[in-house]
């Protein structure tokens, strides 16, 4: 029988400010180790610290705009695209613009902790 998600598990998030992360499918709301499935609603001037991370990341924008940094340069992801980043890969995070973003972000194997390497 198909398994229903009656709620989300919100997520301790990095950064600068706060921001919500909402995890639907991954380690913690369903026990999903292959993927993680999150709804991010973070404010404007909002940045994270840059990450290498051991997953590939697919993240569509919903709302607003997410900068993304990498070792080649930036991309700015509107609402209605998305942007992929593989794993091992150098990316920093980032909603400089008014109103903040929302945005999806599904990651593969699923997030951990263990496995993001953020800056320190």
């Amino acid at each position: 029988m198909p398994q229903l998600i009656q709620n989300p598990s919100i997520i301790e998030a990095a950064g600068n400010k706060p921001k919500i992360i909402e995890e639907y499918a991954g380690r913690v709301n369903s026990g999903h180790q292959n993927v993680s499935v999150a709804r991010m609603k973070s404010p404007e001037g909002w940045v994270e610290p840059g990450q290498r991370p051991e997953f590939e990341e697919l993240t569509i924008v919903l709302r607003g705009m997410l900068r993304v940094e990498s070792e080649e340069g930036t991309t700015d992801v509107r609402e209605g695209q998305a942007i992929v980043t593989k794993p091992g890969e150098w990316v920093r995070y980032s909603t400089p613009e008014s109103g903040g973003a929302e945005y999806i972000a599904v990651c593969l194997p699923a997030f951990s902790p263990e496995t993001v390497h953020r800056d320190a």
